[in-house]
């Protein structure tokens, strides 16, 4: 591993085919014998600390369309989460039925699962039927993986009845020394950016584009208003550029004076800081709060100059669920994803059909809306969002800081990268949007709370 590493790091990607693969690599993950380790605990109180270890995995066997990484940096994203305290469901059971599909399949049922579904790295091997990928080509992966043997995947790849998120749903993620990915997850690694930079836009940016941009999504237009839930964390950030790129008018919502800022640094104008409104969205466990619904409805206007929310992009689910719906315009918009706060939301449909609103359903994206997304960031017209990294051995505690919205951004994690600031391949474009790019390192640890 230290060859190859040596190698990435000299700029001698193309000696990488001649190479020995290891027959092993670190990982990390957490193991079937410990899915009952937080029984009974609170959801808050589970610790992805102890539950996510350094493993020594065997490596993979490359199959048909499928390529070994050799892993610069990874990201941590909330089902890195989910999967490290168990919820909603242990990933063994992915697994186990992944493995179940197909002799190739059955690799990922394994008594360990390593996880991560980003990353930036160097191709080592390719297997069988690949063309456009080679070793030593310098690459990002977006985390859908799919068989795309049944018709229903061919007009839009998230229909199709095998799709699964890779480092979720599969094993050999990219938190590790080496991940194991189909080459149609496969994307060019932005020249102008670190290893650790160019690992973390990739599920959540690719995401937000879906949600947001695609046909498949809320078809965002010049000059739509958009309400943005946690725009300053890992999806709201890119939601709130892709808004800004696209000529609409984000309305960020956020949760202390720190987190209004990175918004206004980003280039927002209409930010709500909820702790400042005191806006609440329930009364109780059991009872939402129309009063609290009503007075964000109120402050968007107040920003505004009258305007309701043609878009409302949906992520933390149950805490604001029934405000989104109830402050969309009529003929309005929410499209959603996640519900990290929780699964059961709650609205008042008369919101909903009485002013003829929408919901749409959003899952991470297609190959195509990824591989736009990551135009952009190659490009510079959307910019990490990276604000602190952890090493390989350490992901446990990364996993923890999102777990407990410690964070701002992304977090993110060195795999074979010894540290920071290495990759870069076009000075110029990144000396061009520097600021851009490090806006939120320079006071990661000042932003604190929920949403």
């Amino acid at each position: 591993m230290q060859e190859i590493r040596d190698a990435i790091l000299a700029d001698r990607g193309g000696e990488l085919a001649g190479m020995p693969v290891p027959e092993t690599y670190r990982g990390m993950a957490v193991l079937a014998a410990e899915q009952e380790m937080f029984a009974g605990m609170r959801t808050r109180d589970k610790d992805p600390r102890k539950s996510l270890r350094m493993v020594e995995a065997r490596t993979p066997e490359v199959g048909p369309g499928e390529a070994l990484v050799a892993v610069m940096a990874s990201a941590i994203n909330y089902n890195t989460v989910w999967t490290s305290i168990f919820e909603p469901v242990s990933t063994f059971s992915f697994l186990r039925r992944y493995g179940r599909t197909s002799p190739l399949a059955a690799r990922h049922d394994l008594p360990y699962h390593v996880v991560g579904s980003d990353l930036a790295g160097v191709v080592l091997r390719t297997g069988p039927g690949v063309h456009l990928w080679k070793p030593g080509q310098e690459v990002v992966a977006h985390c859908l993986s799919v068989e795309l043997e049944d018709p229903a995947g061919h007009d839009d790849t998230l229909l199709d009845p095998q799709q699964r998120i890779w480092g979720y749903e599969t094993n050999f993620g990219g938190l590790a020394e080496l991940a194991l990915v189909k080459t149609n997850q496969l994307m060019p690694k932005p020249a102008h950016l670190s290893w650790e930079e160019a690992a973390a836009p990739g599920l959540v940016n690719s995401t937000a584009y879906r949600q947001l941009v695609s046909k498949n999504g809320a078809r965002m237009k010049q000059g739509d208003h958009i309400l943005i839930w946690g725009a300053s964390g890992g999806l709201g950030s890119y939601a709130t550029q892709l808004a800004l790129n696209g000529g609409a008018v984000p309305i960020c919502v956020v949760s202390s004076p720190a987190k209004a800022e990175l918004c206004r640094r980003m280039g927002a104008e209409l930010v709500i800081d909820r702790t400042a409104g005191d806006l609440r969205f329930w009364e109780d466990e059991h009872t939402p709060s129309v009063a609290g619904w009503r007075r964000l409805g109120q402050a968007i206007r107040e920003l505004t100059g009258g305007h309701d929310p043609d878009i409302v992009f949906e992520h933390p689910g149950r805490d604001t669920f029934g405000a989104s719906v109830y402050v969309a315009r009529r003929g309005g918009t929410v499209v959603t994803c996640a519900s990290t706060t929780g699964y059961q939301h709650h609205f008042d449909n008369r919101y909903l059909w009485m002013h003829v609103k929408r919901i749409i359903g959003s899952h991470f994206a297609n190959y195509a809306e990824a591989a736009a997304a990551n135009r952009l960031i190659a490009r510079g017209a959307i910019h990490p969002t990276l604000s602190r990294t952890y090493p390989l051995a350490e992901a446990g505690q990364a996993a923890h800081d999102v777990h407990q919205n410690r964070h701002q951004g992304k977090v993110g994690v060195l795999c074979l990268a010894p540290r920071e600031g290495l990759g870069v391949r076009d000075p110029q474009l990144r000396a061009r949007h520097l600021s851009r790019i490090n806006r939120f390192r320079s006071d990661a640890s000042a932003a604190q709370g929920s949403l």
